[in-house]
């Protein structure tokens, strides 16, 4: 449903049953009151402002008098929360924003839950490379489990093993339900299936040669390729950042292609990221 939209006999059900699942304001105007336009005008930016928290409905009065007689409006202007298909709170005459804010706000929903809520429908259908900067962003405003155990399922998802284990590992006793107990053991299938022989073996040579750099790319490679990102960026960084030019440039190169092939928005390459400009800058 669209964030603003004229209320009329044709569409009022749809929006009563819109506010089913979210708060709608309903403001009713008439070209007889102008205070009551340019009240409109401020629901408009605030609506638009809002990031979707609510939906804004306007009543012409001088064209919806049987929408107005329902609602048993008596002037214009009149701003009604609707909810569950029923008016919770409301006001008549024109406020400033602020005082309208202030009263919107113990009915809207956090702008971390409308995030939180759009990354599981974009979940639902796989799109989950959508999903994961929804969940970032929530995850900043609100980092409890709630939030946490559907980042953490959409980052397993992705191969992305650490951060899905640092995130579950912060999940309270509390907390740990039959999700979190999914995620875990999840978490573990991809724990044992990146820990591949290969892996071991290089990790042993390069702890019995650690001069050999060439060893040291192969296994950063490796861990590459086993969705280890972290563990590669954290053992070549050891070594940039004493030498950053070492195995001629090779070391840095293979670095900065892990960050390029994590994303811009993952925050372990961001945060690598900023290590190697303190090293380059």
């Amino acid at each position: 449903m669209d964030t603003v939209l004229d209320l009329t006999k044709e569409n009022i059900q749809q929006v009563v049953d819109a506010s089913m699942q979210q708060v709608v304001v309903l403001t009713f105007w008439s070209q007889q009151s102008p205070e009551s336009m340019t009240l409109v005008q401020t629901l408009e930016q605030m609506a638009s402002a809002q990031a979707g928290r609510f939906v804004l409905a306007k009543v012409n009065c001088d064209a919806e008098l049987e929408i107005a007689n329902y609602f048993q409006i008596q002037s214009v202007p009149t701003t009604l929360l609707l909810r569950d298909g029923k008016p919770i709170d409301g006001f008549a005459g024109v406020q400033e924003p602020a005082q309208i804010e202030a009263m919107f706000e113990p009915h809207l929903p956090q702008v971390w839950q409308l995030q939180l809520a759009e990354a599981k429908t974009l979940l639902a259908t796989n799109e989950v490379e959508q999903a994961l900067p929804l969940l970032q962003q929530a995850y900043q405003a609100n980092q409890q489990a709630e939030v946490a155990l559907v980042y953490a399922d959409a980052l397993l998802s992705l191969g992305n093993i650490n951060q899905a284990q640092v995130l579950l590992d912060g999940v309270g006793l509390a907390d740990q339900d039959g999700y979190y107990q999914s995620l875990r053991a999840k978490l573990t299938l991809a724990l044992d299936a990146a820990d591949t022989p290969e892996i071991r073996q290089l990790m042993d040579n390069v702890e019995a040669n650690p001069q050999d750099l060439s060893l040291l790319l192969s296994l950063a490679k490796a861990l590459h390729g086993a969705n280890r990102d972290e563990e590669a960026l954290e053992r070549l960084f050891a070594v940039l950042r004493q030498d950053i030019s070492a195995h001629n440039g090779e070391l840095k190169q293979l670095f900065m292609d892990i960050l390029t092939a994590m994303g811009q928005s993952n925050s372990i390459a961001n945060q690598y990221r900023r290590k190697l400009y303190s090293l380059l800058y």
